[in-house]
């Protein structure tokens, strides 16, 4: 009987080379375990008639110190300013439909309203005077005699009346507050009551706006009142 040749049972096989699964990211960045370990090794390896100094040892340690607290340091400071912000957004959109005191020269006036403010006297000062000019005429409406007043805040109110004693027509006025100060006339800084019509969120190096209505945005670090 003819012995036919053994089969091989694993002819039909085929063997496929293993693929690398996806690379695991290298770190840029080094630990501090990889840095304790390199600094074992270095100990471990040094010249042993030249041993690594104390002050080596401890400027190594410092610098690594510095480094991760440098890091910590940086994203305390990440999550108390992204705190701040919004804390500064919570009381900025409260202000919507409010009265607010801030620096300007320029009020509104609404229909049977007045313009309201404080004068800010670094001194004691006699003739203090408000001039109320037209914005967009730029016609001196009235000049108002204050009298004397000391150092600090005099509050004033126009009540929309022209020098004529007829009531101006609604829209923005320029507010100008003069001085006889130190034996010179002195140009005084004004802080004007408004109402608050919007708000714009900050970004980058624009910080949060607040919309006055009529008038022009001021940083929101710029109230000095809520009303």
């Amino acid at each position: 009987m003819a012995i036919q040749g053994a089969v091989n049972p694993y002819s039909n096989l085929t063997v496929t080379a293993k693929s690398e699964s996806a690379a695991t990211p290298k770190k840029t960045s080094l630990g501090q375990e990889q840095f304790l370990k390199l600094m074992t090794t270095q100990m471990t390896h040094q010249d042993p008639t030249k041993p690594m100094e104390n002050g080596d040892f401890l400027s190594q340690m410092a610098q690594f110190g510095t480094v991760a607290g440098i890091q910590d340091l940086q994203k305390s400071f990440g999550d108390f300013a992204g705190s701040i912000t919004s804390s500064q957004a919570l009381q900025a959109t409260s202000l919507v439909g409010r009265q607010v005191s801030a620096p300007g020269t320029r009020g509104l006036l609404a229909v049977g309203g007045d313009i309201t403010g404080d004068i800010n006297l670094s001194g004691s000062a006699s003739n203090v005077h408000l001039k109320v000019t037209d914005s967009a005429t730029g016609e001196v409406v009235n000049d108002v005699d204050l009298g004397a007043h000391g150092e600090g805040k005099m509050p004033f109110s126009w009540d929309g009346l022209n020098a004529r004693g007829v009531m101006a027509n609604p829209g923005v006025y320029k507010i100008e507050a003069t001085a006889y100060m130190d034996g010179k006339n002195t140009v005084l800084a004004t802080d004007i009551n408004s109402r608050v019509d919007s708000v714009s969120m900050g970004n980058g190096a624009n910080g949060m706006k607040i919309n006055l209505t009529g008038l022009d945005s001021v940083n929101f670090n710029q109230i000095k009142q809520i009303l």
